[in-house]
């Protein structure tokens, strides 16, 4: 074999490797939301400008209580930033996918969603979840209300799914708990969120100060595809 015979091979494989490639059937990924899941969990963020927060408020108000009339609705929860007032979390439940989208496609539900865009800092962020560590489905109030974001690296799932379902338990039976409910992204299964209501800020404090918080984080630390989100809000009445 000459010389540039021998330096042809490496470009000739790596000709036939992306033709390979190219000729592979791509693989349709999996549904954002399964049709068949029930109930549906559904968290939106929500950013208004700074100088639209309390028009942004309003229209949350009058939108959370058009859902809670909706067919198929179990629950609408808007809560504010603590921090940034700006800010907002619409947690709502729904039978399931279809209820969802009559939801979307009723003329209400349009209507909110452009008036809301000329409000917005950044598009509303609608994340589809299961339920995975979650107690009773009726509304419930309370002093502080926390919405955390919690991302582990794929591999770890399943360890983490086994961590929080344990974290769950332990922290619906601390005193001064309401509520804590923790679901699982439909699309991105390594991806979680958590809702929890306190009865008052002392309550929260003395909570994550336990052992069984402490152990969690001590866990998670290991598993953690990013930092562990955890952001404070208040009710919107």
């Amino acid at each position: 074999m000459t010389f540039h015979q021998a330096a042809l091979v490496p470009a000739l494989l790596c000709l036939f490797a992306v033709n390979s490639i190219a000729q592979t059937p791509p693989t349709a990924a999996p549904p954002a939301v399964p049709a068949d899941l029930s109930p549906l969990y559904v968290v939106t963020y929500v950013e208004a400008r700074p100088t639209a927060r309390d028009e942004a408020a309003a229209l949350l108000k009058s939108y959370r209580d058009a859902s809670r009339t909706a067919a198929g609705n179990m629950r609408s929860v808007v809560v504010r930033s603590v921090g940034r007032p700006g800010q907002f979390v619409v947690a709502a439940a729904w039978k399931d996918k279809a209820a969802w989208d009559a939801h979307m496609a009723a003329a209400g539900t349009k209507e909110f969603r452009e008036k809301l865009n000329a409000l917005r800092n950044a598009p509303a962020d609608d994340r589809f979840h299961n339920a995975l560590s979650v107690g009773p489905m009726e509304i419930a109030s309370g002093s502080v209300y926390g919405v955390t974001h919690v991302d582990v690296i794929p591999p770890q799932k399943d360890n983490a799914i086994v961590a929080l379902k344990v974290l769950g338990e332990a922290n619906r039976a601390a005193a001064g708990n309401v509520r804590f409910e923790i679901v699982q992204q439909t699309n991105r299964p390594n991806h979680f969120t958590v809702f929890e209501i306190w009865r008052s800020r002392e309550a929260f404090d003395a909570n994550g100060m336990s052992a069984h918080q402490r152990e969690f984080r001590d866990k998670l630390a290991g598993m953690a595809g990013a930092l562990y989100d955890e952001r404070l809000y208040e009710i919107l009445n």
